[in-house]
């Protein structure tokens, strides 16, 4: 299994404001609001983190991408499709 960089599995407390409407129905629902809270959290921070990660990269891919024009992908005449 591949290390999470970004989970830790051990438990904070916090406080979050959350609509009392949104909590009632989530409750009448059976959701465990603590779980969907962090998957939410998690998702989000994933997100963010790919998006930083294409932003810095962005001028290398590009080079790459130019590269490619420039000189095809290696070792393309050998491959099967």
């Amino acid at each position: 299994m591949k290390h999470d960089r970004v989970v830790s599995g051990k438990r904070k407390s916090v406080n979050l404001s959350i609509d009392t409407g949104v909590i009632a129905a989530a409750r009448d629902a059976g959701i465990n609001l603590s779980k969907v809270s962090e998957a939410a959290i998690l998702a989000a921070t994933r997100a963010e983190q790919a998006r930083r990660w294409k932003e810095e990269n962005k001028p290398a891919m590009e080079d790459w991408n130019r590269w490619l024009e420039r000189n095809r992908m290696p070792y393309a005449e050998h491959r099967l499709w």
